[in-house]
Parts: structure tokens; C-alpha cells; sequence
């Protein structure tokens, strides 16, 4: 069986089973099976595969067409510039998520020495972009879950980091540490209600405790705002990511805190995302 048969045939598959993206999934899994780029497979389509090769791609597939993220099953995810380790203990690093690194390093300095605390850090995507961008900065990282910290500290030595960034398995709630000059998070914000909507790949496999903001969405953002509050330098920044339908509240929670809101960005499709907002009391 050649390229095109196999891709083909697992594209035929996974469209039977409504996934929106057999096409680009099969290619990926093709890759990851021939250790080749979606490049070279596509302009070699009549290279034959091996028995092995076939199986492995199966394998992949049937992994796919139960709703497997197709990112868990490569074993990593592009995000900002770079590539990063991803498994089920981490959630899946989103395109939405660069507005929280884009502002981050305009709140930044090039060149400029500063402390930054990554709250919820997950795989490290967010602190380790930044700092990859921000050779003079040194960091904290948090998170509640043990598995998601494994999955951050392999990406930190990935990008040749682990000297800079200290990684605590803690909740915000019990963190006491020196003051910031800058805070991000992107925290579970997603409601009880919304959480049943979401797509099987999402509900089925990626991390509850990631997704989950309690029965109205603001537990944790009311929470990592407060804590903030107090972790924060004069004139610090906080930059956390939101729902879509969230901003209101939450800019209402920062100012009750001594925050002034300076920024809300949206995301690719126009929805409110990211607030960067300044702490202004002493």
C-alpha cells in the first residue's frame, strides 16, 4: 500500500466516525508513523509503506476515530515559535493562548531583568515561550496537578530552561513567595453548563481539572485575581485568559481587587480572550 491508499483509507475511516479533520489527521499520523514531514509524504504519494508501518497507522487511527486529540496522539503540539511534550495530563496548548504571551512580551522589556509567576502552568507553554523570548527574566511556575508538572518540567529542559524557571506543586491559594512584576494564567473558566458542550475531544480526554472553573466559571479567575492582588509589585501586570463571555465580570473583580484593566484582546474569531491589567494599589 503507497502513501495515497493509506491516507485514503484512513481518511474514509475517520470521516465515518464525524471527525471534521480526517484529512489533515491522517497526514499527521502518517508522519508520525514514517518519521517523515506532511512535506515529503505529500509529494512522494506512491511511496509504499511497510506491513509494520500500516499497522501502527491503524493503531493511530482507531485511536482518532474514538475522538483521541490528534495532538496526544503525536506526543506534541506547536505553540508561539516552538514545539512542546504534551500528553493527557496537560491541556492541549491553543492558538487563543499566544494573546497571553504577544502581550506579555510588550509588558517586557527586551533585554529588561524581571520575576514572572505562571499560574496553572500546565505544559509550560506560556512561561516557557516568554522566556524563550526573554533570555533575562526568571520564573515561577505553579500548578495543583503533580502529572501536568511532570509534563512542564520535561518541555523547560526541552527548550534548555530548567535553570530558570522554579516549578511548585501548589494551589495559588496556599502560594506565598516574593513579589512579581508580572503574573500570567490561563485558569479553568469554563461553567458547569458549557462543560457538557464540548466537543468529545475535549470533555472525553483533555484534563477536567484544567477546564473547570466551578458552576458559574469564576472560581478560579476570582480567586488567581485576589492572590494576585497581594503577589504583585506596585504597577505590576496581570494578564489572565477568559471566556468569552466573561469579560465584564472579571474586569469588575480586578478593579475590586486594585487593578486597572489597560487591555482586553480578542482571539482569532473575535471573542474576547485576555484582559492585561495593572496593579495600581500599594
Amino acid at each position: 500500500m503507497n502513501y495515497q491508499e493509506i491516507l485514503n483509507k484512513g481518511s474514509q475511516i475517520l470521516r465515518a466516525h464525524n471527525v471534521k479533520t480526517s484529512n489533515l489527521d491522517c497526514e499527521l499520523i502518517l508522519s508520525k508513523v514514517i518519521n517523515k514531514t506532511r512535506e515529503e509524504i505529500l509529494i512522494n504519494l506512491n511511496n509504499k509503506i511497510t506491513k509494520n508501518q500500516e499497522s501502527d497507522f491503524i493503531f493511530y487511527l482507531n485511536k482518532r476515530k474514538k475522538k483521541n486529540p490528534v495532538s496526544y496522539i503525536l506526543g506534541y503540539k506547536s505553540f508561539w515559535k516552538y514545539r512542546f511534550y504534551i500528553n493527557e495530563s496537560a491541556l492541549i496548548p491553543r492558538p487563543e493562548s499566544e494573546h497571553i504571551v504577544e502581550q506579555a512580551l510588550k509588558c517586557v522589556p527586551f533585554g529588561r531583568s524581571m520575576n514572572i509567576l505562571d499560574i496553572g502552568t500546565g505544559s509550560g507553554c506560556l512561561i516557557i515561550s516568554l522566556l524563550n523570548e526573554r533570555e533575562n527574566c526568571l520564573a515561577t511556575a505553579i500548578d495543583i496537578s503533580k502529572d501536568a508538572l511532570k509534563v512542564a518540567k520535561f518541555n523547560a529542559k526541552l527548550h534548555h530552561l530548567e535553570n530558570k524557571i522554579k516549578f511548585f506543586n501548589i494551589d495559588i491559594d496556599k502560594f506565598h513567595s516574593n513579589k512579581y512584576d508580572l503574573i500570567i494564567s490561563n485558569p479553568p473558566y469554563i461553567n458547569s453548563v458549557d462543560l457538557n458542550r464540548l466537543d468529545d475531544d475535549v470533555r472525553l480526554y483533555e484534563p477536567r481539572i484544567a477546564l473547570y472553573g466551578g458552576i458559574t466559571g469564576f472560581d478560579e479567575i476570582k480567586k488567581i485575581i485576589e492572590k494576585s492582588s497581594d503577589l504583585l509589585k506596585y504597577n505590576g501586570k496581570l494578564i489572565i485568559e477568559i471566556g468569552d463571555k466573561q469579560k465584564n465580570y472579571t474586569r469588575k473583580i480586578l478593579l475590586n481587587n486594585g487593578f486597572y484593566v489597560s487591555k482586553i484582546c480578542k482571539d482569532f474569531s473575535g471573542k474576547d480572550r485576555c484582559l492585561v491589567s495593572t496593579k495600581i494599589n500599594k
